[in-house]
């Protein structure tokens, strides 16, 4: 067994240097521009392993293992399901139907700005809800760059929109296995959590519209604004505090979906606002619109269902390999049931429980059971996501009259365009899984629990967002910080349920900037080898609402105490 060390060179701050060293050369390559994605995350991941070797003593045959274990992960949960989505949308496009998608959208209204928050937010969000990982945002960024926004813009608005959504992405895994790792009640954290982000959902869509224009262009359609995110806001807050925590972005997202179409529909801006290119004027809703770039055509009713039939099937598709058991129906989930008959789980030797946290993560003087790290190679072609994303896309090619051979071609073609961002997106995660078991993520976050209680609601919350912008996932985070914050809190006298919920809603605005997200979104818009640069312009809106959420957690730790403890249980 090896034990994690946590300050291998006698000094604190030293040791968190060098745990930071990797994330560093990666983002510094990253956003210099002087590394393509795949170049900077290889960098990273081969400092990551030196590291590891040199500083923290982790053995060797252990750091090849950990990165195995992460490509083997991203190739499955990630890449795959990457791909599987972008190959969905790639159909649409091919068939024409993205065309009359479009039209359907720029029909409701012709303000580019109405536009944006009903694609980037309220669509991205249905989409986070049902698949999660990278898929929102490579589909809602090609989304809008089919209606005409630019390629940069449109990859910096969905990442910002996909942030309020985020903890309970993927029907509610983050908040799932935050309540797992920690052994808190899973309904309070997602209650709290639901007393959290509804603020935040309420002010992403002005956050996009100010953004893509300016915050008095963004004060004229503050009624829309108010009623789309508000809905959302009113729905999340609803959903994850008196129903579940499954379908939370479901419901929230098709409501100010369905919210968004009415007011649109009675409500108009004195002027459209639209781009300087935009020749071609857009025709309100109910009128006939010119053709063109900027104005499609006019479709019925069941001409725009048949477009967006294959994101219903997507949506169906997830939420039947997602939906959990129920026993006492006899009705077993579908990923369960695929995985107990169609994955292969090897544990590997080298690594699994072979590694053990410290105390000063798990409270325990000598490892446990429980602090043992597991270290399985999961290899789940049929249960992982991915395949419910991809048997979408075949279906809806086969609705659509696509013949075998042409869908075969677009799956070849669309593996081409993305195979710098699947190298990228290995190494990445093979970097994140070495800093993982060797603990250097762990000392990152010891260094924020030394703020003390006055300071550590608003340094807990920054933790969680550090371990996004690490990972790339709220559940990575939630597994990797959930266990420290409880720990935490009950030393400073916090609330454990209100210091956990805060790992994951402030990781969610560290979604916008791990290099995972980056890459995607510069993959899907066509921006590849221009992902430093949005980094960089998203680094300001990611900390930005990062501290005001890290302010919302201040004020309930320390001022309205009284949010946490009325969380109620939903009885089960």
């Amino acid at each position: 067994m090896w034990i994690q060390r946590y300050d291998p060179l006698g000094s604190w701050p030293l040791s968190t240097l060098a745990a930071a060293l990797p994330v560093v050369v990666l983002l510094v390559l990253l956003a210099s521009g002087r590394a393509s994605a795949w170049g900077a995350a290889l960098a990273g991941w081969v400092t990551a392993s030196l590291v590891a070797l040199g500083v923290f003593g982790m053995p060797l045959s252990m750091v090849v293992a950990s990165a195995g274990v992460g490509v083997v992960f991203a190739w499955f949960r990630i890449v795959w399901l990457i791909v599987a989505a972008v190959f969905l949308y790639d159909i649409t496009v091919e068939t024409g139907q993205f065309e009359v998608m479009k039209a359907s959208v720029a029909r409701l209204s012709a303000d580019r700005r109405l536009q944006a928050v009903l694609v980037a937010f309220c669509f991205g969000a249905l989409i986070e809800g049902a698949a999660g990982f990278g898929a929102p945002v490579a589909i809602s960024a090609a989304f809008l760059v089919g209606l005409g926004f630019r390629p940069f813009q449109a990859a910096l608005l969905c990442l910002i929109a996909n942030t309020a959504p985020v903890a309970w992405g993927g029907i509610g895994i983050p908040i799932l296995t935050l309540s797992t790792v920690t052994s808190l009640d899973v309904q309070a954290l997602s209650a709290t959590a639901g007393r959290i982000l509804p603020i935040f959902s309420l002010i992403i869509p002005f956050w996009l519209v100010a953004t893509l224009t300016s915050w008095r262009k963004t004060w004229e359609v503050r009624l829309p604004l108010l009623v789309i995110g508000g809905t959302f806001a009113c729905v999340q807050f609803l959903w994850s505090n008196c129903v579940g925590f499954e379908l939370v972005d479901i419901a929230s997202s098709v409501s100010s979906l369905g919210a968004g179409v009415v007011v649109i529909r009675l409500w108009r801006p004195r002027e459209p606002w639209r781009f300087p290119e935009d020749v071609e004027p857009v025709a309100p809703a109910g009128s006939q619109p010119p053709g063109g770039a900027g104005g499609p055509g006019r479709h019925g009713a069941g001409h725009v269902a048949r477009a967006w039939m294959p994101f219903g099937l997507l949506t169906t598709a997830v939420l039947v390999w997602g939906i959990p058991p129920a026993p006492r129906l006899g009705t077993p989930a579908v990923k369960a049931w695929l995985d107990q008959r169609l994955s292969w789980k090897p544990a590997l030797p080298w690594l699994h429980l072979k590694v053990a946290k410290g105390a000063a993560i798990t409270g325990h003087a000598t490892p446990e059971p429980v602090d043992l790290e597991k270290a399985e190679v999961e290899i789940v072609p049929l249960s992982s996501t991915g395949t419910a994303v991809f048997l979408a896309a075949l279906a809806s090619g086969s609705v659509l009259g696509v013949p075998t051979s042409r869908m075969a071609r677009l799956l070849a073609r669309t593996v081409r365009r993305m195979v710098p961002a699947i190298t990228a997106i290995l190494c990445m995660l093979a970097l994140g899984f070495v800093t993982k078991y060797a603990g250097m993520d762990a000392v990152l976050g010891l260094a924020f629990t030394r703020t003390g209680r006055l300071f550590y609601p608003v340094f807990g919350t920054l933790l969680g967002w550090l371990g996004v912008a690490l990972t790339g996932s709220d559940t990575s985070s939630n597994v990797l910080f959930g266990n420290l914050q409880k720990i935490t809190a009950l030393k400073l006298g916090l609330d454990p349920i209100l210091m956990a919920s805060a790992n994951s809603t402030g990781g969610v605005m560290g979604k916008m900037i791990d290099a995972q997200s980056i890459v995607v979104a510069a993959a899907a818009t066509g921006e590849g080898g221009h992902e430093g640069a949005l980094l960089r312009a998203v680094l300001k809106h990611s900390i930005a609402l990062a501290l005001l959420v890290g302010g919302v957690v201040w004020l309930y730790a320390h001022v309205l105490p009284g949010v946490v403890i009325a969380a109620p249980t939903i009885p089960r």
